[in-house]
Order: C-alpha cells, then sequence, then structure tokens
C-alpha cells in the first residue's frame, strides 16, 4: 500500500508528538495539526489497517517499525530542506512551509544531491 501525501503527514506528526508524550492520542493529533477528530478518526483507521501504527487499549498510539520509517524519512526532508532553504535566504516560516510542501514530492535522488550538498557546502560553516 503507496501511502499518499496526507498519511505522510499524519505518520510525520505522530513521529514529532511522541518525541515530546510517550503518550500520543487521536485528540493531541487533531490539536496538532488542526483537523477534526472524524478525520483524525479516519486516517488512523486507514493507518491501522496499513500496519503503519498501532493503537493499545487504551487508544495510544505508537508507530510500527514501517509507520516510523516513513515519519523518518519525511522529518529528515522537512528538516534538512527547511535548513537548506533559510541558507539560501528564505525566511524561516516560509522555508518550513515549502518544506512542508517539497518533502513528500522530491525523488530520493534530489534529496540525496541536496542533502550532499547541505552537508558539504552549509553545515560545515
Amino acid at each position: 500500500m503507496h501511502l499518499q501525501e496526507s498519511g505522510e503527514m499524519y505518520l510525520e506528526s505522530i513521529l514529532i508528538l511522541s518525541q515530546k508524550s510517550n503518550h500520543v492520542r487521536s485528540i493531541d493529533i487533531c490539536e496538532y495539526m488542526g483537523y477534526s477528530k472524524p478525520s483524525v478518526s479516519r486516517a488512523m483507521g486507514l493507518l491501522k489497517q496499513g500496519n503503519y501504527i498501532l493503537v493499545d487499549k487504551d487508544g495510544y498510539i505508537s508507530l510500527s517499525d514501517a509507520g516510523r520509517e516513513i515519519a523518518e524519512k519525511i522529518y529528515e526532508r522537512h528538516n534538512l530542506l527547511t535548513d537548506f532553504l533559510t541558507a539560501i535566504g528564505v525566511d524561516a516560516e516560509t522555508a518550513s512551509e515549502d518544506a512542508c510542501k517539497m518533502e513528500h514530492a522530491i525523488s530520493d535522488r534530489s534529496f540525496e544531491a541536496i542533502k550532499n550538498y547541505v552537508i558539504k557546502h552549509v553545515t560545515s560553516k
């Protein structure tokens, strides 16, 4: 099952929330993403069905190994693309917003090239 951009965004949000708290619930995702309870509930059902998340008996959500792998990939892309855009003069807010759009569409090959450039030219300064 190939995840759409929205699924990737949910996984990334669960990763970020789980770094702040051991207990992530659907309501936390609603508040963090600004989505309605029915939208989040539907998405969690699809992610659970796809084996990207685990939900325990108390309703706490965690990432499966497959979900964590995708979430970490998207999160790394977001951070690196944000850093790259700010390094070339884009203001932080715009850079973060644009990185959020780019992180889902960029090919692995292009991302690796940008990553190598950033490592070589941006982070060494």
